[in-house]
């Protein structure tokens, strides 16, 4: 048994032990209390009525304009302080998102919000992962739709199993 435990904590993996199955429920329930993801953002809005919440997109107007989600609320982070009160419900939960994983804009402007009083979540994977996954998007030039990546969406199904 001691030969068993030595080699588990030279493991770079369980070198720190796992948290106990209470703290991991903690941490992963608060987890998804401040995050959405793609793939249920994108089918909330396509059910018919109301998704319960507005999504918000932090990013600059040149960026807007390359792509967006439809029917997304453009709020740069900057401007959030001055405007989110005239574009906002603060009764209604805001989705907000950014560029993508690299970049914590989604992050700051959810932030943002929160500390106005918002009901707020960030979507995980931001606007890089609405195009990868295959969703429809709007530029400038109008509506557009991607491939799916198969790194990040199953081929076959709209249901990854998750």
């Amino acid at each position: 048994m001691t030969s068993q435990l030595t080699a588990t904590a030279a493991h770079p993996v369980l070198r720190v032990p796992s948290a106990s199955p209470a703290a991991a429920a903690a941490y992963f329930g608060a987890s998804l209390a401040f995050h959405a993801d793609v793939s249920d953002v994108a089918a909330a809005l396509a059910a018919d009525g109301d998704p319960g919440f507005v999504l918000l997109d932090s990013r600059s107007a040149e960026s807007w304009g390359q792509g967006h989600v439809p029917g997304a609320v453009h709020l740069p982070t900057a401007l959030i302080p001055e405007q989110a009160r005239n574009l906002l419900d603060p009764a209604v939960p805001v989705v907000t998102y950014c560029w993508g994983p690299g970049c914590n804009g989604g992050a700051r402007a959810a932030l943002a919000l929160a500390e106005l009083g918002y009901q707020v979540k960030e979507m995980l994977g931001g606007f890089e992962y609405w195009v990868r996954e295959g969703f429809e998007f709007e530029t400038r030039e109008g509506r557009e739709r991607r491939a799916a990546d198969p790194l990040t969406s199953p081929v076959a199904t709209d249901d990854c199993g998750c």
